[in-house]
């Protein structure tokens, strides 16, 4: 008897095993779905992992229901790497297949092809004498003749004696919009019996094009070097760090380095963090590479995820996937190079719902045949200490594509003009000037803050009192065009109060600066300037990413304000000034990686300044001027921030000298939540002893009505991780069998950002 291992979408740990019926034995194989029972009445699409001959002891086997497919959607390297993320991130299996997956290949009825409706003339009427009948037929109905006729001239039956190839196959859509018919006019017509419907599949996918409508650039003397210097390390390590400053053309040698791939007959997974960064590299692929690239994120429709993923299974795949994080799913036959670019973003970590992984660490597991490019201006402190240590290759290319100079970076003291009265707003004068200069020479400029909504919070100016989330720990937002407040926790929306419920008073004012508040603000002050904002609000749709960037890009829009998906490596001619609104709102965060964020984010959005024919401005306001950190942004002094944070980082035992590993409980309880962490803590020190840090409530304690409490563990890196997992899955285990503890969940969140 054979017995298959099964992964189904659940959150409970590992396979469940099945017997695979006689009449299954022969076609059952390990990636193939399968329906199965579970439980007393449900069913579920899941994944063979593995087929054996052991029966299990203890229970009776229930049998596979179906087999799904005749050949595995999941190649076992696929399932290598599932494995693998259960493992190292703690999580279930079936929540690994779960994010794995497109929703078209989980369910029960499955994938829908899109179909097309065509129309052609039924197998009576296909001769010149029949059609002349049905012309007689239709004298006496003009808009079913004129449809008929027009029918006839599309498809090419009018051509009289014509050969049968040179029939045209024409959509019911087609006709329709060529002849001004209608829908009911061409019923009639498929009623009477002249005309017949069929439907034919079509794909969802964009056939871009043939390969090398643009030819690839030569590279210059330094990107040259630093190709070279990228192939010689590939040659000895698995991973290279690409260390090159903002607009040095790192983009240009990944096309290179893709074709090189191609040419050897091997496939590569270029990997973004934004999907607004897919849509200007899609763009500037699709030139090169045409119908070999193909595009895969979470803004495409599940259908067009099915049929991505169906393709690469195919005889004829794509030779580049462009994608973001979920790109790392897909199944690669051949593959032969990854590219992780802007390596250091923080979106390519999943933080909600598991598994929690990391794209980049995943990339690396999954190419282990292949080797990885980690490409940036400004590398993570555990990639750049990688490197240096030799873990990793290190290329470094410090000078920008056709010599241009780094922007300048001047400081402006807000705290100084503040208590000069010269603020006017966010804005200092300096910065209102260079930017009204810039406009008027044609120009554009950026202006960043990493806040959207029109303000964070709404306070009473009589008693101090805060709207705040019925769901959530956290104050509101107040998002003036929508006219109402948000919760950015859970999405929950209230009304705009009218009185303060504390003291009846009518003073309601918002406080802080969101990214709605300095569009409105900068429109008085700039009344001329064509403005586009690019934050979460404006961003919903695939469509409105492109529409934005295309217009910004065109210069149809010439001032641009944003959160920090502006600073993610975006291209634009004709920037020229940036302008950084309030940097003291990324230093001042409770978080140990507070001050590498910052220096990362405010280096890349400053490198959107100047990047071609002259030098750019940037105009960084902050109270905090003395600050090591801001000088280093103004010198773009990479190695000395490193330095700093790496000292720091071995002093307090942080990453990379230890792995952290945050255990977060939950419960709508406060007390039960507090008393769990308590006793959850204690467990974990017999094993970890001062390793385990807290319990203690996280900046925002309470999300959607869950009190949240968090442990953290430093783990030095020579410690066995595999058992480390084992006590903590064994501490929450022990914890969970108390039934006070019923409602509780539990998860882990492994190198936690």
């Amino acid at each position: 008897m054979k017995y298959a291992d099964v992964i189904l979408p659940v959150p409970l740990e590992g396979c469940f095993t099945y017997a695979v019926p006689e009449e299954m034995a022969a076609q059952a194989k390990a990636g193939m779905r399968v329906l199965v029972g579970f439980g007393r009445s449900k069913q579920y699409v899941g994944i063979i992992m593995r087929l054996h001959g052991q029966k299990p002891e203890g229970y009776e086997v229930k049998p596979l229901t179906q087999l799904m497919d005749v050949e595995p959607i999941v190649m076992p390297r696929q399932l290598e790497l599932w494995q693998w993320m259960s493992d190292y991130y703690m999580s279930p299996i079936g929540e690994v297949m779960k994010a794995a997956l497109p929703a078209g290949l989980k369910a029960e009825d499955g994938y829908r092809p899109r179909t097309e409706t065509y129309i052609r003339l039924t197998e009576p009427y296909r001769n010149e004498k029949a059609m002349h009948i049905a012309l007689n037929m239709l004298a006496r109905a003009p808009k079913q003749q004129q449809a008929f006729i027009a029918y006839l001239s599309l498809s090419g039956w009018d051509m009289i004696g014509s050969a049968e190839q040179r029939r045209t196959e024409l959509t019911r859509e087609e006709l329709m919009n060529a002849s001004g018919a209608t829908l009911p006019t061409l019923n009639l017509l498929c009623k009477r019996g002249l005309l017949e419907t069929y439907e034919v599949e079509v794909g969802r996918l964009n056939h871009g094009g043939e390969p090398h409508p643009e030819i690839i650039k030569k590279l210059n003397a330094a990107q040259e070097d630093a190709y070279n210097q990228i192939l010689m390390s590939m040659m000895k390590r698995r991973v290279t760090l690409l260390h090159g400053v903002t607009s040095s053309g790192k983009t240009e040698i990944y096309i290179h380095l893709i074709q090189r791939e191609i040419d050897r007959g091997r496939q590569v997974l270029y990997l973004l963090p934004e999907i607004a960064l897919t849509v200007q590299m899609m763009d500037r692929l699709r030139r090169v590479f045409g119908s070999r690239l193909g595009i895969y994120h979470s803004k495409y429709s599940d259908a067009e995820r099915v049929e991505i993923w169906q393709k690469q299974l195919s005889k004829n795949p794509y030779d580049v996937i462009l994608g973001a994080r979920s790109a790392v799913f897909l199944p690669f036959q051949r593959l032969g190079l990854v590219i992780v670019d802007e390596e250091h973003e923080t979106s390519y970590k999943q933080q909600d719902p598991a598994p929690r992984y990391h794209a980049r660490s995943a990339a690396i597991m999954m190419a282990a045949q292949a080797t990885v490019l980690l490409g940036t201006a400004t590398p993570c402190a555990e990639t750049y200490h990688n490197a240096k240590t030799g873990k990793y290759g290190l290329v470094e290319l410090r000078q920008r594509y056709q010599g241009i100079e780094l922007p300048e970076v001047q400081v402006v003291d807000t705290a100084d003009l503040s208590h000069r009265k010269m603020m006017r707003g966010p804005f200092s004068p300096l910065l209102l000037a260079r930017v009204r200069e810039a406009l008027e020479r044609g120009e554009q400029a950026i202006l960043f803050q990493n806040r959207r909504g029109w303000a964070p919070m709404v306070e009473c100016r009589q008693c101090g009192w805060v709207p705040r989330c019925e769901h959530c720990d956290v104050s509101l937002t107040l998002h003036r065009q929508m006219n109402q407040l948000t919760c950015h926790y859970c999405g929950y929306t209230y009304r705009i109060p009218t009185e303060c419920p504390a003291c009846g008073g009518h003073d309601l004012q918002g406080r802080g600066y969101g990214t709605e508040k300095i569009e409105d603000q900068i429109r008085d002050i700039l009344p001329d300037a064509r403005i586009a904002r690019m934050d979460l609000d404006t961003t919903r749709t695939r469509g409105a990413y492109e529409r934005l960037i295309s217009d910004f890009a065109a210069g149809r829009t010439n001032l641009l304000i944003g959160t920090q998906m502006i600073s993610k490596g975006l291209d634009f001619d004709r920037v020229s000034v940036v302008g950084i609104l309030n940097a003291d709102a990324m230093l001042n965060q409770p978080d140990f990686r507070a001050f590498e964020h910052a220096f990362m984010m405010m280096s890349q959005v400053s490198g959107r300044a100047g990047r071609k024919g002259k030098r750019g401005l940037v105009i960084l306001q902050t109270r905090q001027k003395d600050e090591p950190i801001i000088s280093q942004v103004v010198r773009n002094d990479y190695a000395a921030f490193y330095d700093d944070l790496i000292a720091e980082r071995q002093l307090f035992h942080y990453p990379p000298y230890t792995r952290l590993i945050y255990v977060f409980l939950k419960h709508k309880k406060d007390d039960t939540v507090e008393t769990a962490a308590i006793e959850m803590g204690t467990r974990l020190r017999q094993w970890f002893g001062g390793r385990v840090l807290g319990p203690d409530k996280p900046p925002v304690a309470r999300v959607k009505t869950l009190s949240i409490r968090k442990l953290v563990i430093k783990l030095e890196l020579g410690l066995d991780l595999k058992l480390a997992r084992q006590y903590l899955r064994m501490a929450e285990q022990q914890l969970m069998q108390d039934k006070r503890y019923a409602q509780l969940q539990v998860y882990f969140d492994v190198d936690p950002l």
